[in-house]
């Protein structure tokens, strides 16, 4: 029996309003949403879900959206007495909730520390008006301090904040100061994201004018150096103090199992035969809390075929500064590590890896293109 610790994502979908950007699986407020409904569809989500994980501990949960702090502290509380009820959770378990800076979210914070939450995650994006309006986010630079210190007064010791640069007209001296703001606050983890126009977003289809890729580049270095002193980055868009690292976050990266209940919810776990399944659960929300609990909820379950393995496993692992052993390649894949001992040493050979004691990581070029690093991972046709 597979006795690994493992992860649990909770979706909650709806936002305010949706961002021009985002590609999440995120519906603005409309006749479907009923927070009721949906916490005991989550609930009867999870019931299918926890015989999964029998005999094995939860060493963390993310409860991301859309907007999760538009819910309840009461509402919030159920669902987690509910995994409390049928999940074996660590003693040492973090608990991340996603939050927006508006005011009526923020007034919440206190309550979310007491119910046991213990890592707030809060989309700042920016602290600059102009943008924040380019952005689409419903927040202003006021708000965004203003949720700063209400976490930290409630409490919270982990308080991570996203930001993103590359915006819209912006310059790179306005996001250093994006950067510099942040650092102020002395929060321990700062996520930095390049805005990127994905498919399927408004910004997609109306593309904004964005700065050229020497100015992004010269850009994203800047803000490195910016936060270098202060945080250490330990993946390719996470830094963080000592032992603030995002744990949730780190078992993705480290190719690590984990169930997920609500709309849309991905999940991967490895079953005893040593079988890697993924799946997801249906996308829209009024279709989830009508089939929550039983097998249509799925929206798509696949076996991960044994071949993709190493690129599967690369694709998270070398994001991670530390990147991976041998050992660990195996314990998470179940494959001999004489399968990518070729590619390894071609991507020695080419600078792109490097072996630090047992540790093979990115160089700074391997870094840089890490796409172009893991296509040597892809299977042969």
């Amino acid at each position: 029996m597979n006795h690994e610790g493992y992860s649990l994502y909770i979706h909650i979908p709806w936002c305010v309003k949706k961002c021009p950007y985002c590609d999440f699986n995120s519906h603005e407020k409309n006749n479907d949403y009923d927070e009721n409904a949906y916490v005991n569809a989550l609930i009867k989500d999870l019931s299918t879900e926890a015989p999964m994980v029998k005999g094995r501990s939860l060493k963390s949960i993310f409860i991301g959206g859309g907007t999760p702090s538009l819910f309840s502290a009461a509402s919030i509380e159920r669902i987690l007495s509910a995994v409390n009820q049928q999940l074996n959770i660590a003693d040492d378990i973090e608990i991340t909730l996603e939050a927006n800076p508006g005011t009526a979210e923020a007034d919440k914070f206190s309550a979310f520390r007491q119910i046991g939450i213990n890592r707030l995650s809060i989309g700042i994006q920016s602290f600059n008006d102009q943008h924040l309006t380019k952005l689409g986010r419903i927040h202003d630079s006021q708000q965004a301090h203003r949720a700063i210190k209400i976490a930290q007064e409630a409490g919270f010791e982990r308080i991570n904040l996203d930001l993103m640069f590359g915006l819209p007209e912006q310059t790179i001296d306005q996001a250093v100061s994006d950067v510099d703001t942040a650092l102020s606050y002395q929060t321990g983890h700062l996520s930095h994201y390049q805005l990127t126009l994905e498919k399927n977003t408004l910004f997609h289809k109306y593309p904004p004018v964005l700065p050229h890729d020497e100015v992004i580049w010269d850009m994203q270095t800047a803000c490195q150096k910016q936060i270098a002193k202060q945080l250490k980055q330990y993946e390719v868009s996470a830094y963080a103090a000592q032992q603030q690292q995002s744990q949730h976050n780190i078992n993705y990266w480290q190719y690590g199992d984990y169930i997920g209940i609500g709309a849309g919810a991905h999940g991967k776990l490895t079953h005893d035969s040593g079988q890697i399944t993924r799946s997801c659960k249906l996308k829209q929300p009024r279709d989830f809390m009508k089939k929550a609990g039983t097998a249509s909820a799925l929206g798509g379950e696949n076996a991960v075929i044994v071949n993709e393995l190493p690129f599967e496993y690369m694709m998270n692992a070398l994001r991670l500064k530390a990147g991976f052993t041998l050992d660990q390649f195996s314990n998470k894949t179940g494959l001999s590590a004489s399968v990518i001992q070729p590619t390894l040493t071609t991507l020695l050979d080419k600078k792109l890896l490097q072996l630090n004691h047992t540790n093979y990581t990115c160089t700074e070029q391997g870094w840089n293109f890490l796409n172009d690093t893991l296509e040597y991972f892809l299977p042969t046709k």
